[in-house]
Order: C-alpha cells, then sequence, then structure tokens
C-alpha cells in the first residue's frame, strides 16, 4: 500500500508491503511495535530504539519522539487521486487553540501574549512520562493568550495557547 505523508512543507512517499517499507523509493530498515497504550509505540530505527506517541484526528496525526513534535498528514493513493481535483484543506483562520498532545505538567511557556510565531516554533514544553516534550505552532500568528502555565497539570487536549 502506498502512502503520502506531508510534514510542514515536505511530502514523502511510504510504500509498505511484502515485510518492506520504502521512503521515497528507497528502502528503509525500520520495525513499529504498539506498546501499551494504544497510542504509543516502540520503533526500531537505525539501529536505535525510540517510543512515539502518536494521537490522530482522522488525516491528521501529531507524533511524539522525544522532545520533538510533528504535525503529520497522511493520504493513501485512492484519498490522494479523489483530492487532486481538490484543494486541500487549509488550518483555520482567525483564533487556533494549541492544545496538549498528552496529560502532563507544562515546564514552561517559550512565548507571551503578543508575540508573532511562525509554524513550528516552539511555543510550550510539557513533561509527560518522564520526557519533555516542545509543542510546537502548526501555522503562522500571533500568540492572543497563554493559557496553561508553569506548574500546571494539564489533560490531553487541553487548550494550552490561542493564535490569533
Amino acid at each position: 500500500m502506498k502512502y503520502f505523508a506531508r510534514i510542514g512543507n515536505n511530502e514523502y512517499e511510504v510504500e509498505i508491503g511484502d515485510g518492506k517499507v520504502l521512503l521515497d523509493g528507497e528502502p528503509v530498515d525500520v520495525d513499529i511495535v504498539r506498546s501499551g497504550l494504544p497510542e504509543l509505540y516502540s520503533v526500531l530505527f537505525g539501529g536505535q530504539s525510540h517510543e512515539m506517541l502518536v494521537t490522530s484526528d482522522r488525516f491528521n496525526y501529531t507524533v511524539t519522539i522525544r522532545s520533538g513534535q510533528f504535525q503529520v498528514q497522511v493520504q493513501d493513493e485512492r484519498s490522494r487521486r479523489l483530492n487532486q481535483a481538490r484543494k486541500m484543506p487549509t488550518l483555520p483562520e482567525g483564533e487556533l487553540a494549541i492544545t496538549a498532545p498528552i496529560p502532563g505538567l507544562v515546564v514552561k511557556t517559550l512565548v507571551n501574549p503578543g508575540d508573532q510565531v511562525e509554524e513550528g516554533q516552539p511555543l510550550v514544553i510539557l513533561e509527560a512520562m518522564k520526557m519533555e516534550n516542545e509543542i510546537r505552532s502548526i501555522r503562522s500568528g500571533v500568540v492572543k493568550s497563554i493559557v496553561a502555565s508553569p506548574g500546571q497539570r494539564v489533560e490531553q487536549n487541553a487548550v494550552l495557547i490561542v493564535l490569533e
């Protein structure tokens, strides 16, 4: 099966089949196993073991590995063909809530109200499962408000920052 994954401005073609994984046509040695929670995976890549937390909203995935967080849009071949004639959905204009992908402790906020932020810029450090995770902006904008403060425990999907 062939998939197309977009991370920021980069797009990758991923083909999975016959026990092999191809990334942009090149073989990749990777092994992924669900571990514990439905969203938690153990990944063996390049001879190293990593834990990966994946949450999804239809075709949009939030992938957290160590202190990095990535927004990934995935399409299979059929969906891609159907969407080629249509414009891909864009992030909403106006207010956008940046939420916690997992429950955790807010360690630090890296921006202030009124700050201009760019897509991919770290906004908050969230500690979860003994790891510090950077919560990044999924689009450019201005920080309207900071809802969560350092030392505060937050649940999954709790609003941390509001952009406008």
